[in-house]
C-alpha cells in the first residue's frame, strides 16, 4: 500500500517538486516539451539535403562506381585548380582530382587523378599524361607512381556489401537495445534508436553530398563508427531512463521521467562529444595543413556524425520514445474503456 501512494504522489508532483527532490534542485532541461522544434530542424536539414542530392548527386569513388586511377608525385607548390583544369583538357573522360602529401615516405606531393568508365588505362595513356605534365611542369617533376583500375561490376558489389555490414550492425545493435530495456518497452526503445542512427546516417551521407566528396570505404568506416558513439549515447540516456522510472513508479508521466534522466546525463554526453570533437578536430586541422585528403576526408564527416550523434539521442530518440509510451498507454486505456 505504501509504494502504490508513493507511486501516485510521483505521478502528480510538478517539475519544482521533482527538480528538488530527484535532481538537487537543478533545473530539469525539458527535452520532450521541445520536441517539434527539434523535429523540424532535422526535417529541415534533411529536406536541404534531399534538394542538394538532386541538384549535384552523390560522388562516388571508384571503389563504388569502377573506373581507373592515376597517382602522381611533384615536387614545389602548384595551384590545384590550374593543374586540375590542364588534366582534365587532356582527356575526354570525366576526371576527379585529389591531393595529398606524404609524410612518412619520400614522394613529396601528390596528386591522384581518378577516371569513370569501366576501362583501364593503357600504358600510353600514362605515358602521354605524364610526359604532358612535365612539359606544362617542366620545374615540378612530375612522376607517375602507380595506377590502378576497378571494374563497375566488382565496385558495385562492394557497395552492396559495405552497406549490407552497415545494415548488418544496426539490425544487431537494435536488437541488443531491445533486449537489455525490455522494462521500459524494449521494442520502442530499439526502433526509435535505430531511427536515431539513420539520422546520423543521412546527416552525414548529406555533407559528403554538399561537399561532393567522393564516397569511398572511409565513408562506410564514418558510419559504422559513429553507428557506435551514438548507440552510446543513447543507451547511456535509456539506462538513466530504466532507473529513473524505478524511483518515480510506473505510472509517472514518462516525458517527466524522460527529462529527468536526459537532464542528469546531458552534462556527461555534452563533455564526451566535445572532448572526441576537439580531438578529430586537431587531426583534421594538421591533415589541412599538410594537405593530407584522405585523413581530412575522414575527420570532417566523424565531426559532424559525432555532432549528430549526440543531438540525435537527446533531441530524436528519446521524445520518440516517449511518444510511443503516450500512445500505447492511450491505446490501452481506450481499449479498457470499451
Amino acid at each position: 500500500m505504501k509504494n502504490d501512494i508513493q507511486t501516485k504522489a510521483n505521478s502528480q508532483m510538478t517539475v519544482e517538486e521533482v527538480s528538488q527532490k530527484y535532481n538537487n534542485g537543478k533545473k530539469i532541461i525539458a527535452c520532450v516539451g521541445h520536441k517539434k522544434r527539434f523535429f523540424g530542424i532535422s526535417i529541415g536539414i534533411i529536406v536541404i539535403g534531399i534538394i542538394c542530392n538532386i541538384i549535384f548527386g552523390a560522388n562516388l569513388d571508384i571503389q563504388f562506381s569502377g573506373g581507373a586511377s592515376i597517382k602522381f608525385s611533384y615536387t614545389g607548390e602548384i595551384d590545384e585548380t590550374e593543374l586540375d583544369d590542364f588534366i582534365q583538357n587532356m582527356t575526354e573522360d570525366r576526371i576527379t582530382t585529389s591531393f595529398s602529401t606524404d609524410l612518412m615516405g619520400d614522394t613529396g606531393n601528390n596528386v591522384s587523378v581518378q577516371f569513370s568508365g569501366n576501362d583501364a588505362i593503357s600504358t600510353n595513356i600514362q605515358q602521354n599524361l605524364e610526359s604532358d605534365l612535365q612539359e606544362k611542369y617542366p620545374d615540378n617533376n612530375f612522376v607517375c607512381l602507380e595506377s590502378s583500375s576497378v571494374d563497375a561490376s566488382m565496385g558495385f558489389n562492394f557497395l552492396l556489401k559495405c552497406l549490407a555490414a552497415v545494415a548488418l550492425a544496426s539490425v544487431l545493435m537494435v536488437l541488443y537495445v531491445t533486449i537489455r530495456f525490455k522494462k521500459i518497452g524494449g521494442l520502442s526503445a530499439g526502433v526509435t534508436a535505430l531511427v536515431a542512427l539513420f539520422h546520423d546516417i543521412a546527416m552525414i551521407y548529406f555533407l559528403y553530398v554538399i561537399f561532393q566528396m567522393p564516397i569511398d570505404s572511409s565513408f562506410i568506416a564514418v558510419v559504422l563508427m559513429i553507428l557506435g558513439y551514438s548507440l552510446n549515447d543513447t543507451i547511456v540516456i535509456y539506462d538513466r531512463v530504466r532507473e529513473e522510472r524505478r524511483v518515480l513508479g510506473s505510472k509517472a508521466d514518462v516525458g517527466m521521467v524522460f527529462n529527468l534522466s536526459s537532464s542528469k546525463t546531458i552534462k556527461r554526453t555534452i563533455i564526451t562529444t566535445v572532448t572526441t570533437v576537439i580531438a578529430v578536430l586537431i587531426v583534421y586541422i594538421v591533415a589541412w595543413a599538410y594537405n593530407i585528403s584522405s585523413v581530412k576526408d575522414f575527420a570532417l564527416p566523424m565531426m559532424i556524425g559525432l555532432i549528430s550523434g549526440c543531438y540525435s539521442s537527446l533531441c530524436i530518440a528519446g521524445p520518440l520514445w516517449v511518444m510511443w509510451q503516450n500512445h500505447k498507454k492511450a491505446k490501452k486505456a481506450a481499449s479498457k474503456s470499451k
